[in-house]
């Protein structure tokens, strides 16, 4: 008998018995074409789009009508069922546990990505500097990133713990006196990249995500050809280095099948005058490292490690530079896409880099930047203009 199949529906072949409501739920899934491999758990509408037939007339390859008493199971799925009843590919990370390094307010990508994670069901944790750990839990407590921490269903981002940290020092051994007799360190213990994977470890037992949301270079303000070599290795300790002691601490107990997620930048391969101090050096680095510690971390813990080359937000972070308004107008004026890049597509972007959908992907860095690295010349150069 020929068959045919319409966009509107699909049929599962007929035979004269009576199927059960799980092998009618199991022919669902063979039906959609879902697997469980694919994104975790599968994802059905309700039992509305499974329906029995108890009478079904259909023509033969001869055109003499075909008459079949017996129930078939037949799947109708149009275009506006699709719609209503939530069909599509989610981001679910229930169940997951996220480390977050590098937040310490609500206008950055680290709280972007925090969001974007909590927002797929993930639990977050917070790594916050230490000499700003006192005003950003305080502003937590009283209520100032309410408003910011509103996710897409309505409710506030949970924040199950926040802490001290300080990516610069590995272990307390590293700290130098001075550091030690800091104020702004006074009162804080446990931050340095070993401990803080201690602490984690004790409370929690294990993670499966690990975000690197840490930059700083001290002269980046200054042409490289006018930085010191402390300025320059400062920016590659903070900005870069501090990834790889951060994984190396926490690999042991991050669950196989986790992934990390880092933020670098264009001028690790293009010249961006301006953002000096040996930052675009780090950011080439943090690269590198990234596809080195995919392979590295893949054979050891099956861990996948990819970066995020993000385009210019206007984060407090992101205004020491000094010029980060003009970049975003550029970026603007430049961008195949010519609109304002969001904190929160960076965040989307990074929840499915952690997510089971982004399983084969590893060692990459993923541009989300409104297209701007495609572009070799500036349209809106008067030495160009028509």
């Amino acid at each position: 008998m020929g068959a045919s199949a319409t966009a509107g529906m699909q049929m599962v072949a007929a035979r004269p018995c009576v199927l059960s409501s799980q092998r009618i739920l199991a022919s669902r899934a063979s039906v959609l074409g879902f697997d469980r491999g694919m994104c975790g758990e599968p994802r059905f509408g309700s039992s509305r789009h499974v329906s029995s037939v108890g009478s079904l007339r259909m023509k033969s390859s001869l055109g003499a009508p075909l008459r079949c008493s017996s129930k078939v199971v037949t799947r109708a799925m149009s275009e506006a069922s699709e719609k209503s009843e939530g069909f599509g590919l989610p981001i679910d990370l229930r169940g997951k546990r996220a480390f977050i390094a590098g937040v310490a307010d609500d206008n950055g990508y680290g709280w972007a990505i925090a969001k974007a994670l909590a927002s797929a069901g993930a639990e977050i944790l917070l790594g916050t500097w230490v000499p700003a750990l006192n005003i950003f839990e305080t502003s937590l407590r009283r209520g100032k990133f309410d408003e910011s921490r509103k996710l897409p269903n309505g409710s506030l981002m949970e924040i199950t713990k926040v802490y001290p940290l300080d990516a610069v020092y590995d272990t307390p051994e590293d700290v130098p006196e001075d550091v030690k007799a800091n104020k702004r360190y006074a009162g804080a213990s446990n931050w340095t990249v070993k401990e803080v994977a201690e602490s984690v470890k004790n409370d929690f037992g294990s993670i499966d995500i690990l975000v690197h949301s840490l930059a700083n270079g001290p002269e980046v303000t200054k042409p490289l050809l006018e930085t010191s070599r402390r300025g320059y290795l400062a920016a590659i300790s903070a900005s870069s280095y501090s990834f790889v002691s951060l994984l190396q601490h926490f690999l042991p107990i991050m669950n196989p099948g986790g992934a990390t997620v880092s933020l670098t930048y264009i001028a690790s391969e293009r010249t961006i005058p301006g953002y000096g101090g040996g930052m675009s050096s780090a950011k080439a680095a943090l690269e590198s490292d990234t596809m080195v510690l995919a392979f590295e971390a893949g054979r050891k813990g099956k861990i996948r490690v990819n970066t995020i080359s993000a385009g210019p937000l206007g984060s407090r972070a992101a205004k020491a530079i000094g010029f980060i308004e003009k970049m975003i107008d550029y970026s603007y004026s430049n961008a195949p896409l010519q609109k304002e890049l969001l904190a929160d597509e960076v965040g989307s972007v990074a929840a499915f880099l952690a997510s089971p959908l982004a399983s084969a992907v590893t060692g990459s860095v993923v541009y989300v930047d409104n297209g701007l690295n495609t572009m070799g010349l500036a349209v809106d150069s008067p030495t160009i203009a028509v």
